[in-house]
């Protein structure tokens, strides 16, 4: 299995509801290390998985929708816990239909598998890998 690794990171305000999150249902800060790794069985006849530019470019696309924002302010998370897995999920969806609407480019039909890491610090992290699909 090949794969490919683009990363960035986000910075991000939210809180949560729910007294498991203790101090965190207060709005508070993060700042995630986000990586992007696609996979397939086999490269194409360029010898190639994904366009490395493109990758980047589409991650980049995807944060911008939240860098900088209140997520608690979004109407996309209205309700919604906005955890560290909730947003590698969120990513996730975000780069599929990149994928499916062919932005990723020609180099991308071979994907197979597409996982997104979420770090908010060198001692936590959270990941989500499902179907590349837009669902």
């Amino acid at each position: 299995m090949y794969s490919l690794t683009v990363s960035d990171h986000v910075m991000i305000a939210h809180s949560f509801a729910g007294e498991a999150f203790g101090p965190a249902q207060r709005l508070h800060g993060a700042t995630y290390a986000v990586e992007a790794e696609f996979r397939a069985a086999r490269l194409d006849q360029l010898n190639l998985l994904v366009d490395i530019g493109l990758a980047r470019a589409e991650l980049r696309r995807a944060l911008d929708t939240f860098d900088y924002r209140n997520l608690d302010e979004l109407l996309q998370f209205t309700g919604q816990n906005t955890t560290t897995e909730f947003m590698a999920a969120h990513i996730h969806r975000l780069l599929c239909t990149a994928l499916l609407e062919g932005r990723l480019g020609a180099h991308g039909r071979n994907l197979s598998a597409l996982r997104v890491t979420l770090r908010e610090s060198p001692l936590a992290w959270a990941a989500f890998e499902g179907p590349l699909s837009a669902a």
